[in-house]
């Protein structure tokens, strides 16, 4: 199989780095891709929010698969360029994707599905944020209804920073905080059949202890030792299934990655938020779990054929991902630094522990930071514990001045399994 994957993260590499050990692909190409990917695909340059480019490309290359990763493509219906030429693609269209591209919309959805989420307000004016966060109280919760690359979301106690916050979109959700554990839960849909992966847990906050502000992830874990193991069941009959259904009753059908943010709250099971494509990071553990050939999945989605699957297999081992971030992020990053210590851990660690390329770039010999979010390592082990040791061990022996990460990817569930 030919397969294309348009994106440059590191979910994207991690779906690369998947499909280039899948037997059944025989050819990988990426879009525009970045430093690390080029090392499992060939690369192209595109733009990839530019629905007949990227179709162009799909169909010189021969492309019998295409794999639309970023919000902002699927948003920008690039998936719907690809169809119109006559290519499968994993991704749902331009109408479809709004799940992702407008909360308000989302909440829409939920509303006529029955499925259980935060009370909220849309506003469009200052006057009607401020009565919705007098509404709800502290902890003030106020998200940019378009999309905001993770970062648009304020979960605070201090109105004025709240009220601040909304006064800066055009267009906000308020809704009431949701306490408990975050899950998120991805799920494999041809707009009929509903295949779900396994949970994981990300970590938002840029620092330790879940404080500073909103990333767009700074690591994440897999297996949930604490999570009820009816919760996958559970999600799929109350969340992603009703969901699913809604979206075609209204005639755009959902093909794709659904992803539910969820808050297993003292009243159950809530979404927090929908997203259309792979999470990042936590791409990066489900995929490293998972034992199913991924081509054959994300073909059986884009062709219709996901009933005729059989039941996926996984792995027993956990898997954690750690997130170095360049210098002042999630704020203006800076770029142009050079990384060191990538082939040591190709050398040392792997194949148990594996670098993920996410705002990379070559300069010359050198790979250099070229985002906010530089790489991931992600670790496999026999439990949470192991996988987090060899997850750091690798992570210290990479050097990006200025950098950050957090050390307590997966601590807690840890200590607590």
């Amino acid at each position: 199989m030919n397969v294309l994957v348009i994106g440059s993260g590191a979910r994207e590499h991690a779906l690369c780095r998947s499909l280039s050990l899948d037997p059944t692909v025989t050819a990988l190409h990426c879009a525009p891709g970045n430093a690390g990917i080029g090392e499992v695909a060939e690369l192209h340059p595109v733009d990839a929010l530019d629905g007949k480019a990227v179709s162009a490309l799909a169909t010189e290359l021969g492309a019998q698969l295409v794999i639309v990763g970023p919000e902002a493509p699927l948003v920008a219906g690039v998936a719907d360029a690809v169809r119109e030429a006559g290519i499968p693609v994993f991704g749902p269209s331009k109408e479809a994707a709004q799940l992702e591209g407008s909360k308000a919309f989302a909440k829409d959805v939920m509303a006529a599905a029955g499925v259980p989420t935060a009370r909220s307000y849309v506003c469009t004016t200052p006057a009607e944020a401020a009565t919705a966060l007098d509404a709800f109280g502290p902890p003030y919760v106020v998200k940019d209804d378009g999309l905001a690359a993770g970062k648009g979301v304020v979960v605070t106690d201090d109105l004025e920073a709240a009220k601040a916050h909304a006064a800066g979109c055009e267009r906000v959700v308020i809704e009431e905080f949701l306490d408990g554990p975050e899950v998120s839960l991805f799920a494999v849909t041809d707009g009929e059949t509903v295949v779900p992966l396994r949970p994981a847990q990300d970590f938002k906050r840029a620092l330790d202890g879940d404080e500073g502000p909103n990333t767009g992830g700074m690591g994440a874990y897999s297996p949930l030792p604490w999570a009820d193991p009816k919760l996958v069941d559970e999600v799929m009959e109350t969340v992603l299934q009703p969901t699913v259904d809604e979206l075609r009753r209204r005639g755009t059908p959902f093909s794709g990655l659904l992803y539910a943010g969820l808050a297993i709250t003292g009243r159950g099971v809530r979404v927090i938020e929908f997203n259309a494509r792979f999470g990042d990071p936590e791409t990066q553990v489900v995929l490293a779990r998972l034992r199913t050939p991924l081509a054959g999945l994300l073909m059986a989605a884009a062709t219709g054929n996901l009933a005729d699957l059989p039941p996926l297999r996984w792995s027993d081992e956990a898997a954690v991902t750690v997130v170095v971030a360049s210098h002042n992020y999630p704020g203006t990053p800076r770029t142009g630094d050079p990384i060191s210590g990538l082939d040591e851990v190709a050398a040392e660690d792997a194949p148990h522990a594996y670098v993920l390329h996410a705002g990379t770039r070559r300069d010359g010999d050198a790979v250099v930071s070229a985002g906010g979010r530089v790489l991931s390592v992600t670790a496999t082990g026999e439990d949470l514990a192991q996988a987090r040791e060899r997850a750091y061990r690798a992570v210290a022996r990479i050097g990006l001045d200025g950098s950050q990460h957090r050390t307590d990817i997966a601590a807690k569930a840890a200590a607590e399994a």
